[in-house]
């Protein structure tokens, strides 16, 4: 045997014991891991369409690289005619063994902190998937200069007309660096539905009002605003709040008048077992005819009627569904003061000035009887004194912060004051987020502060039709199917309804499978019918405020028990 002849023996193998037992990583966190290798060391083709499996390259970029690579490989014996394209066609995971010699470097050779943190960044890394889908969606939809023009999407509601709102009057405070002390009756930290409907009511009661927000008034000729300008004036933290783990979204107002600036007109009674089991808690009220009565009164200032609705073709689509299938479906009532309001853009605002939240009904009553107003406060914490071994509210402390030199709140040169509101009487309205962090920052200590956060999840389900439907026109939510809504007779379950089709609030909630896919799919909004399922769940969440910054962070995830009802009710969809 010649020495050329030794050199060509290969060594003999050497076995590996088993690699070790059990599962190193999660189902999950293998598929996230691998599609990370693969997309480092991916499968390469030549092909002008579009591959989810293989980075797809054109067929002269292709040659060119097979003649590079060519160029290199040493005339061996044992080299392949194909072996370059064989070299570009093999993925990471698709090499023998890759997936074992990880588990085995995992599972033998790693410490336990390191997997550990390895595991947290996989799971991490699979939600942080769809969140930065989401969040890319969102914000090419919302700047976008060419999906408007394919979807046929205005960018004014084609039905209706501008409307004139309220002619709002706000306390200015000249520039100075003390503190600035004002004085009434009762303040109200936050403008919504809670704070306004309190304005109204103590305000013709007699009393001074002062009525406070951190955000600022837009009046209807701003409105509906673009997507992108309402996503910052009128949602609170740019409308991208999510959960610790990013399983659920939240959109929440943060307007001058709150959600009611931005919610959509329907207007629903609170239902009886949910006043059942708040009197079973210990609050009768709920269910005497008395707060039946306050019902009315609310219904009845805000014009709230199922007399003049006009269906779109999202919610007649769910009427017909539903009767098809034998299901319970009804009207839903709407705010819009004796108007058809026939708009799908109330998420943006409403330009009409129809829609009767607070800025359009209770705000202007609170204003007749007397109230003060004052936009751009935020409170930073309620003021209690000692009285006889007592503590006693005697006012809020925030900063204000006013308009620019032009009126707006874009500019750079804007005055900043601290102040002090006293006051006999001060009332928290500032939402489920922020009304939980200003009285822990306020000292209070009860441990149930920020505690049984419902929030009412959804899912959604869209198809796509044969013909243009242009679900962004007409009501949003004025039809609901109520089949699943007690699924364990004591009222857990999940309502049916419509949801908004706003281009940059509906596309990124649908599934992203790939850049291509998605486009294509984007371009037929305008045959798409969305409907979600809002489950009122039993089980709750917390708000809390982040250790290192104080913002709003909401621990939420929905229990076994709340999935399982969302399941059954899409399902039935």
């Amino acid at each position: 045997m010649t020495s050329s002849e030794l050199n060509l023996i290969a060594p003999l193998d050497s076995p590996l014991p088993p690699p070790p037992e059990g599962d190193v990583l999660t189902e999950s966190q293998w598929a996230t891991l691998l599609a990370i290798a693969d997309a480092i060391v991916p499968a390469i083709e030549s092909s002008s369409a579009h591959s989810t499996s293989s980075l797809c390259i054109q067929p002269s970029e292709y040659t060119t690289a097979v003649q590079k690579i060519q160029k290199v490989i040493p005339p061996t014996p044992y080299a392949s005619p194909d072996a370059a394209q064989r070299y570009l066609a093999e993925a990471a995971s698709s090499a023998p063994g890759f997936k074992e010699l990880i588990q085995r470097t995992f599972g033998d050779y790693m410490r336990d902190d390191a997997l550990k943190g390895i595991r947290v960044i996989l799971s991490a890394l699979e939600q942080a998937v769809k969140a930065f889908a989401g969040l890319c969606t969102a914000t090419w939809v919302k700047q976008s200069v060419t999906i408007n023009p394919v979807l046929g999407f205005p960018r004014a509601p084609v039905h209706g007309k501008p409307g004139k709102g309220y002619d709002y009057s706000f306390l200015e405070l000249p520039p100075g660096d003390g503190q600035e002390v004002i004085e009434t009756d009762v303040v109200i930290i936050g403008s919504g539905c809670g704070g306004g409907v309190c304005a109204k009511n103590i305000a013709e009661a007699g009393h001074r009002v002062l009525v406070t927000d951190r955000a600022y008034h837009f009046p209807a000729e701003h409105l509906p605003m673009s997507s992108t300008d309402a996503g910052i004036h009128l949602f609170h933290n740019g409308g991208i709040d999510t959960s610790d783990d990013n399983s659920v979204a939240f959109l929440a107002g943060q307007a001058w008048g709150g959600g009611g600036t931005i919610n959509w007109s329907a207007s629903l009674q609170t239902q009886g077992f949910v006043r059942q089991e708040w009197a079973d808690e210990g609050l009768p009220f709920f269910t005497s005819s008395e707060f039946q009565t306050c019902l009315e009164r609310v219904c009845q200032r805000m014009g709230v009627s199922t007399k003049y609705i006009e269906h779109n073709e999202n919610n007649r689509v769910l009427i017909e569904g539903a009767r098809r299938l034998g299901f319970s479906a009804k009207e839903v009532p709407q705010n819009t003061g004796g108007n058809k309001h026939y708009c799908g853009y109330c998420t943006l605002g409403c330009g009409a000035a129809e829609k009767q939240g607070p800025v359009v009904s209770w705000l202007p009553d609170a204003a007749n009887a007397g109230a003060q107003f004052m936009e751009g406060f935020k409170a930073e914490r309620v003021v209690f004194e000692t009285r006889q071994e007592k503590k006693v509210v005697i006012g809020v402390e925030g900063t204000w912060t006013s308009r620019d030199e032009h009126g707006g709140v874009s500019g750079t040169i804007r005055t900043k004051r601290k102040v002090l509101i006293k006051a006999k009487r001060v009332i928290v309205s500032c939402g489920t987020l922020h009304s939980p962090l200003l009285l822990l920052r306020s000292g209070l200590t009860n441990p149930q502060i920020g505690r049984n956060l419902h929030c009412h999840p959804a899912t959604l389900v869209s198809a796509t039709f044969a013909k243009e439907i242009r679900p962004w026109e007409g009501g949003i939510l004025t039809t609901l199917c109520d089949e699943f809504s007690n699924q364990d007779t004591h009222g857990h379950g999940a309502k049916i309804c419509a949801m908004t089709m706003i281009p940059s609030w509906i596309l990124p909630f649908q599934p992203w499978t790939g850049g291509l896919e998605f486009k294509l799919l984007a371009s037929k909004l305008s045959r798409i019918c969305s409907h979600c399922c809002v489950l009122r769940d039993r089980d709750t969440g917390r708000v809390y405020p982040d250790p290192v910054d104080g913002r709003v962070r909401i621990a939420y995830n929905p229990s076994a028990f709340d999935r399982r009802h969302a399941l059954e009710t899409v399902l039935g969809m």
